[in-house]
């Protein structure tokens, strides 16, 4: 069995982790399969936008800790070395990948988005949330620290304290609370969850492609750059953007009062 499902609708690739019963948690295979994937889809033109989502009732409940058993009779310094070339050599590519992926990436969550679920949430550009999911990022529960960007993001959209609140703590909490918060942007029935992340896939790609995807760049980048550097920044990519035919479609549209049609081009 796969550890991860792919197809593509409208547009739209569906990443699908497929570990139901043990809640979706991250195997290496699936690690490896989530980075080439993420890895080809940087230039499918085909594809316009990306949905991650669990198979079953969960999204992903974070890292296979059962199989970390067979690591604690190592050395504290072997133990060490495993991890840290664990983490390195697939995980932190996926996380980077996706983050630079030139085109939107939404998080579907239900159930549970524990320890690297939260981490791949954070990881996507938008999340919505069925009402029945929720989030913790336990890592401290089995006395370790976060992997996966969870550190990065978090104080970014949520401020230190509360991130610390967050992290130290492992607590459990809604999809509102989290919604309350700044962790994610919509919270929908579970019956829904489906339906309304495809319809907002649909509308991301639909959309004028590579402007989308210098927004994505420009957001990311403005929590580093100087406000002379995010100035300039925006300046080249508005320059890029003017390149696409999609501009031109845009601007004729609003100048003709209609609807553009967008072809990602």
């Amino acid at each position: 069995m796969s550890h991860l499902l792919y197809e593509t609708k409208n547009g739209v690739a569906y990443l699908t982790m497929n570990r139901p019963e043990v809640r979706n948690a991250l195997s290496l295979d699936m690690r490896k399969k989530l980075l080439e994937t993420f890895q080809s889809l940087e230039s499918d033109e085909s594809v316009r936008c990306v949905v991650l989502r669990g198979a079953g009732e969960h999204f992903m409940a974070g890292g296979d800790v059962k199989s970390f058993m067979e690591f604690a009779s190592l050395t504290p310094v072997e133990r060490r070395l495993t991890f840290v070339n664990r983490i390195h050599a697939n995980l932190n590519g996926l996380m980077y990948t996706m983050r630079r992926l030139n085109k939107p990436v939404i998080a579907s969550v239900r159930g549970a988005a524990a320890g690297a679920g939260v981490s791949m949430a954070l990881s996507c550009d938008l999340v919505v949330a069925a009402e029945d999911a929720f989030f913790t990022l336990a890592y401290s529960h089995i006395a370790s620290s976060p992997d996966g960007g969870a550190t990065y993001y978090l104080p970014r959209l949520v401020g230190t304290k509360k991130a610390m609140e967050i992290a130290l703590l492992g607590d459990r909490f809604t999809a509102e609370e989290a919604k309350d918060i700044g962790m994610i942007n919509r919270v929908v029935p579970g019956a829904d969850l489906e339906s309304e992340t495809r319809r907002l896939a649909e509308r991301l790609a639909k959309g004028p492609s590579r402007a989308l995807g210098n927004i994505k760049k420009l957001i990311l980048q403005s929590s580093e750059n100087s406000l002379e550097q995010q100035l300039q920044s925006e300046a080249e990519t508005f320059g890029d953007s003017v390149m696409a035919d999609d501009w031109v479609e845009g601007v004729t549209a609003f100048n003709e009062k209609r609807k553009p049609q967008y072809t990602g081009r």
